[in-house]
């Protein structure tokens, strides 16, 4: 298997199975509930899993919950713990709701100071980190390499949003630790101060936590590409980890051409649109569009995404006989092997199910957490359809007929098919 990695600007090889694969997905900073948007990290990063299990591999999904950070403080000074923990409950329960299940580990911020400390540490005792005034701040110029994963030029490189300090050496330096300011309700203790980690290390030190100095996989939004992934690369490798091999970075969701976020307040909530439309159609909404690429939501596309779900439905419920051949098993995994192109996916499916070649079609859709209901007709619909079919043998048709009203009455329709009949849910 394959994937594009924005670290090498090409697809990169996946050992042979069973690896083990380690994963680590940036996952949210809990100040509210998630939207649409959010949830697209997880819903890929749980898909990828699910496939490189299918197909051999041992994986170890980890996706961190950010419960310090300034947004929480922002948006409910003095009580920003109490909303951080309320938040990242609302979290598992939203995406819960999608039914993939959980990653194996759900790291948070607050539960991972010791590690962060550590690393901290081990940056300043290699002369990449100073402190300044109770902050501590990561030294840009001492990291040739930094730019390397964003495409900017180190020389370029602008004073980031929020990390505009007089203690810093340089504009470009970011803050590994910040010291405890007024009206923040959270405050733990370090050798440089009383204070909190900053955004990006924590990422930092919570992958190398659960999954090591080395791993294979970094997933996250494409706004995470600069500065958190960036910082989080010059962070680990200036510590003298590995750390991530293929950099995943999935596109945004667009509302009407324009991305939707929290900040520009378009957002539609994951909760709100599952109620809406079915975690079925949410899910296959997701599918239409390659996990690199932007993808649009509005009515329109989740209708016709809907659209889609209920043609899968159909096709099950009528069962009708294979047609000609469809593809094969080994043409649907040489599309998600191959950067995990889940519409080439969707379209052999939807290949399946016009050839009625349902054993597959149904496999297919349970990796994507899609499960086709099974519905048997009652007991006594199905003695009715059979006397129905007795009564046109003998050539009683208004009994025929009056079975067949008592059958739909009942939610039931009766197929005359050769040799017999069928019975579909109406």
């Amino acid at each position: 298997m394959r994937l594009y990695s924005t670290l090498q600007r090409e697809k990169v090889d996946l050992p042979e199975p069973p690896g083990p694969i380690g994963i680590y997905t940036c996952g949210p900073t809990v100040y509210q509930r998630i939207h649409i948007g959010n949830a697209r990290p997880f819903v890929l990063s749980m898909w990828l899993k699910r496939w490189l299990e299918h197909r051999g591999y041992e994986v170890k999904l980890v996706e961190n919950i950010t419960d310090i950070n300034d947004k929480i403080y922002a948006a409910a000074p003095g009580h920003s713990a109490e909303l951080a923990a309320d938040a990242a409950r609302w979290y598992v329960e939203d995406t819960d709701l999608l039914g993939l299940g959980r990653p194996d580990f759900e790291p948070k911020a607050t539960e991972s100071i010791e590690p962060i400390e550590t690393l901290i540490g081990e940056l300043i005792s290699r002369g990449l980190a100073y402190p300044a005034g109770g902050d501590v701040y990561f030294r840009v110029a001492g990291f040739p390499e930094y730019g390397t994963l964003s495409g900017q030029r180190p020389d370029r490189v602008q004073e980031q949003e929020g990390e505009a300090s007089p203690l810093k050496d340089d504009p470009r330096d970011f803050a590994l630790w910040k010291a405890h300011k007024e009206g923040e309700d959270t405050v733990w203790e370090s050798p440089w101060g009383p204070g909190r980690p900053g955004w990006h290390i924590e990422c930092s030190a919570m992958a190398e936590q659960f999954l090591g100095p080395k791993f294979d996989i970094h997933l996250g939004g494409l706004d995470l590409v600069f500065p958190h992934h960036e910082n989080e690369l010059a962070q680990s490798r200036g510590a003298g980890r590995e750390f991530a091999h293929i950099w995943m970075h999935n596109g945004m969701l667009e509302l009407t051409g324009e991305k939707m976020s929290k900040s520009l307040g378009n957002i539609a909530t994951l909760r709100d649109v599952v109620e809406e439309w079915g975690r079925e159609t949410v899910l296959l909404y997701f599918l239409t569009g390659h996990w690199r690429k932007p993808i649009d939501f509005s009515d329109e596309t989740m209708a016709q995404a809907a659209a889609q779900w209920t043609s899968f439905l159909n096709a099950f419920l009528m069962r009708d006989a294979p047609g000609a051949a469809g593809p094969s098993w080994e043409d649907f995994a040489a599309v998600l092997d191959d950067d995990f192109d889940t519409p080439a996916a969707l379209a052999v499916m939807h290949e399946w199910r016009r050839a009625g070649q349902y054993s597959l079609l149904e496999e297919a859709l349970k990796i994507f957490g899609l499960i086709v209901p099974q519905r048997d007709p009652p007991e006594t619909v199905l003695r009715k359809a059979t006397e129905r079919q007795r009564a046109r043998e003998a050539g009683r048709f208004d009994l025929a007929d009056d079975l067949r009203a008592e059958i739909e009455q009942a939610g039931w329709e009766v197929r005359d098919v050769e040799g017999g009949f069928r019975l579909v849910p109406r």
